[in-house]
């Protein structure tokens, strides 16, 4: 008898001791990223965000960026508070658009973020009976200031495009749309027409404008500022 109870004795310390380790480990293991998808979550609703710009919500689109934040995609570049001005004039223009967007691939550093999102933009003038349906994705630099995340700055990368003729086919002047990259040409053909055209060659898929863009955004997440 005495025998058992020191065998009962024995497997009760064992349990006790790894029961104990177990513990003290979790404490003492620090679990990583344990705010990402909090994070993940915010930066995603500022990705949806962009459908203030479909409804004409200026005063909730203005809330996507920081005051100092800066945009660069195909009819215009410069600070987003100006951006979003001129996309109130272009919602009283013939021009139309809506866009979907997809879930973002996120890559953080404290509080700096890039993000890459999908987005496919319909657009159509309704004067001229025509419009494009562009492929492209939002790059993002973003940054997490007072708890809060929002975007410093967005740029644009150009996949692929179409026309679209709602009505039937409208006749399209090859000589302007062939002065465009081929990956958008048809958007910057519809914007061109509806008084919006583009002042530069726009970074497309593989270029070397995509490759330079990743190349400083990467270095500018990498150096971490002190919070």
């Amino acid at each position: 008898m005495k025998k058992i109870n020191n065998n009962v004795l024995i497997v009760a310390i064992l349990i006790f001791t790894l029961a104990a380790n177990f513990v003290y480990g979790q404490k003492k293991t620090k679990v990583p990223n344990q705010n990402s998808v909090a994070d993940q979550i915010a930066i995603a609703n500022l990705m949806n965000g962009w459908i203030h710009r479909d409804l004409g919500e200026w005063d909730a689109l203005r809330k996507l960026f920081h005051p100092d934040g800066i945009i660069e995609l195909s009819w215009f570049e410069g600070k987003f508070s100006d951006f979003v001005d001129a996309s109130a004039r272009m919602g009283e223009s013939d021009a139309r658009s809506t866009h979907f967007i997809g879930s973002p691939i996120i890559t953080f550093n404290g509080n700096k973020a890039i993000s890459e999102t999908n987005v496919i933009a319909t657009g159509e003038n309704l004067k001229l009976g025509y419009g494009s349906s562009q492929y492209f994705r939002f790059y993002d630099m973003l940054e997490k200031r007072n708890g809060i995340w929002k975007i410093l700055k967005r740029q644009s990368i150009y996949d692929m495009g179409t026309f679209i003729f709602p009505r039937g086919f409208v006749e399209i002047d090859s000589t302007i749309l062939n002065r465009y990259p081929h990956e958008y040409a048809p958007l910057a053909y519809m914007l061109e027409k509806s008084g919006f055209p583009l002042k530069r060659v726009f970074a497309t898929k593989g270029s070397e404008l995509e490759k330079r863009m990743k190349m400083e955004a990467k270095k500018w997440l990498e150096n971490k500022d002190k919070e």
